[in-house]
């Protein structure tokens, strides 16, 4: 199975001012991100707000990316859902549409406590699109399924045949590299902290990732990997820092979800509002956040159209 090279980014969905999504953007924000060096799109996930859209929301957003993209482009479905009917239905979806790939995080309610219930959950979403990837997206810190994945990676071997691997969203470095080591890299273990990206790098993997902030730091984030490639150690550092001072500030702001949304119209591309229970940023919070944005030099290196 086909691993990924290069970096993915999880965008945010558009909306109108009233909350309702707005497909018109998608074109633009698809040929930025690749002129940004990004390789591919993992819709409807946290970044993108994806369990507070319908059904028909998450059907619609996905076809207008598949139709959207450059040519190579890869676009990954997140399918997951507190239905696990729903979220076979949009798997079969993104595969009529020809979608790439798919991916599920375990959902925040029933909270999965046993690996052998996300094999299970995993299953029946990979089996309703046997032909493509299936990814499972590991952030625990969004649905309490703190489980180990090495053993998830040992349990679905042999048993679900288009396993691809896992979007991994934690702090464990050291988990994560065990589980890229599991039978000489079997799995594709994309990296998914953005802030830690050169450290996997310096352990051997991360050859993949999907980031949120590449939506507007791509240029930056893209970077990192090159230089690593390169050989060329101080530069890398020096950018992995920069990337931790961008999310430094978001992190004053309610974080990527909300605080990375609002950057989207800074850099030029007005994405709108959040969706309640989300506390959308005032104009007050724009301005504060732009100041310490201009304080490290971010609009000199953000992505560009």
């Amino acid at each position: 199975m086909e691993k990924i090279t290069g970096l993915i980014d999880a965008p945010f969905t558009p909306m109108f001012p009233d909350g309702d999504i707005n497909l018109e953007p998608i074109p633009r924000y698809a040929a930025m991100l690749a002129k940004n060096g990004l390789k591919g799109v993992f819709i409807n996930g946290s970044s993108g707000e994806g369990y507070m859209l319908t059904p028909q929301e998450r059907k619609a957003l996905s076809e207008a990316w598949v139709k959207a993209v450059p040519d190579g482009f890869k676009v990954i479905v997140h399918v997951g859902s507190c239905c696990l009917r729903e979220s076979v239905e949009l798997a079969r979806h993104a595969a009529a549409i020809g979608a790439w790939g798919i991916g599920s995080m375990a959902p925040p309610f029933p909270k999965i406590g046993r690996i052998e219930e996300l094999v299970k959950y995993c299953e029946a979403i990979a089996a309703a699109a046997p032909e493509l990837p299936f990814y499972y997206y590991h952030i625990p810190a969004f649905n309490g399924a703190f489980l180990p994945m090495l053993d998830l990676l040992e349990a679905v071997d042999g048993r679900i045949p288009n396993f691809a691997g896992i979007k991994y969203t934690f702090e464990s470095l050291y988990e994560y590299n065990q589980c890229r080591l599991y039978k000489d890299g079997k799995y594709d273990m994309l990296h998914g902290q953005d802030e830690t990206y050169l450290a996997s790098l310096a352990q051997g993997g991360a050859e993949g990732g999907i980031c949120g902030t590449t939506n507007y730091n791509g240029r930056e984030q893209v970077a990192i990997g090159e230089a690593w490639k390169a050989g060329d150690l101080e530069t890398a550092r020096e950018k992995q820092n920069f990337s931790q001072a961008v999310i430094n500030v978001i992190c004053n702001f309610r974080g990527n979800i909300v605080g990375g949304k609002r950057i989207m119209k800074l850099i030029g591309l007005d994405l709108g509002p959040n969706r309640v229970p989300f506390r959308n940023m005032t104009d007050e919070e724009e301005a504060a956040m732009k100041a310490q944005l201009d304080a490290i030099g971010f609009f000199g290196r953000c992505n560009q159209f």
